[in-house]
């Protein structure tokens, strides 16, 4: 039997030399993966890319409305409605309004998780959703803010208590045809995949841009009232989605914003007349007041809103979830913001453990 002299000192860097001889060998005879180094195959990398991410959002909601209007046209067929024109409201008003609401969660949860460079789920069903509550009574004082700067410059007039309103008509209409349907259609989609492509500047501006021009024509529409929901709701409900990285916050916004504006203190929303709980009218210079269009076409939310807006940009830069362009992004190897945990009640996010909510695929 052969005896060791070199002591334990020797023998223990003996076995270390082993080891990591060994784990040269392992590391040396490893295989490259057949996708390449990514790890991902060619289909996987094509779809990851923003601007095939974005076309194929759109073509979702494109096969998502299709699919709603052979519904609706289905059940009017059932029902004996011979014409969609005439239809009743709880078809033409409730029914579609609920299946777009569903048809835009649907397109959320089973194709938009999937696609864009870090694929993520932007309407989680876990505490984030909090947010929703948060959007909604922010708006609340928002928009109420708005009508009593309004209403102090002689712009705004209540006459006395308004007619009943429905308030299933208050829910789905002003909430989830509007709220759910256009934040997940014009921030899950066309903000998000420009925003990984060209970075959250020049998204944030098409996007708003692109909100403001479809507003347009809306009845009593003018190119100063698209400029202004651009300018005022793009910015808001953009830069609640860069704060917050899901779109609970911006939905509740969107839907506080028109359940509070139009059903509570009587103003158009967006061009189009609802009934409030009070009666009230427009009155003097429609730059101030906004005219038949709404308050939204005013200087004052103008003004109010868009420092609102500019206001939750500062908060998103703060921590960290403005994002540079992907070809920026390419170079220094840089990951894309994720969700954070729920704000509070004043928008506050902390930076401490944000990293909890990484979004998952």
């Amino acid at each position: 039997m052969a005896i060791d002299r070199g002591g334990p000192r020797v023998r223990i860097r003996r076995m270390k030399e082993r080891v990591e001889m060994d784990e040269t060998i392992t590391t040396q005879e490893q295989p490259e993966p057949a996708q390449g180094r990514t790890g991902k195959s060619k289909a996987r990398r094509f779809f990851d890319f923003p601007l095939i991410a974005l076309l194929s959002g759109l073509l979702s909601f494109v096969v998502a409305g299709i699919t709603v209007g052979l519904i609706l046209y289905a059940v009017a067929a059932i029902a004996g409605i011979p014409d969609m024109e005439t239809a009743p409201v709880w078809l033409s008003d409730y029914l579609s309004a609920i299946l777009l609401a569903i048809a835009a969660v649907m397109v959320a949860k089973f194709s938009l998780r999937y696609l864009g460079a870090e694929p993520r789920d932007d309407l989680p069903f876990d505490g984030r959703a909090r947010d929703f509550f948060v959007g909604l009574l922010f708006a609340a004082v928002l928009m109420s803010l708005m009508v009593g700067i309004a209403a102090l410059l002689g712009a705004y007039r209540i006459d006395g208590w308004g007619g009943s309103t429905s308030f299933l008509m208050l829910l789905l209409m002003a909430g989830f045809q509007a709220a759910f349907f256009e934040e997940i259609l014009f921030r899950g989609v066309i903000f998000r995949f420009l925003e990984e492509f060209f970075g959250s500047w020049i998204a944030l501006l098409i996007s708003a841009l692109v909100f403001g021009l479809v507003h347009w024509s809306n009845p009593n529409g003018t190119l100063l009232a698209g400029l202004a929901i651009a300018l005022e709701a793009g910015i808001l409900l953009g830069a609640a989605y860069m704060l917050t990285r899901n779109l609970w916050l911006a939905i509740g916004l969107h839907w506080g914003w028109n359940v509070v504006q139009g059903y509570i203190w009587d103003v158009s929303v967006s061009g189009i007349a609802v009934d409030g709980l009070v009666d009230a009218k427009p009155v003097g210079d429609p730059l101030i007041s906004g005219g038949a269009f709404g308050l939204e076409a005013s200087a004052i939310a103008m003004v109010v809103a868009t420092a609102t807006g500019i206001w939750l940009l500062v908060k998103a830069a703060r921590i960290g979830h403005i994002v540079q362009p992907w070809w920026v992004r390419r170079r220094t190897d840089k990951a894309l913001p994720i969700s954070t945990p729920p704000v509070s009640p004043t928008l506050s996010v902390s930076g401490e453990g944000r990293r909890d909510y990484a979004a998952q695929p």
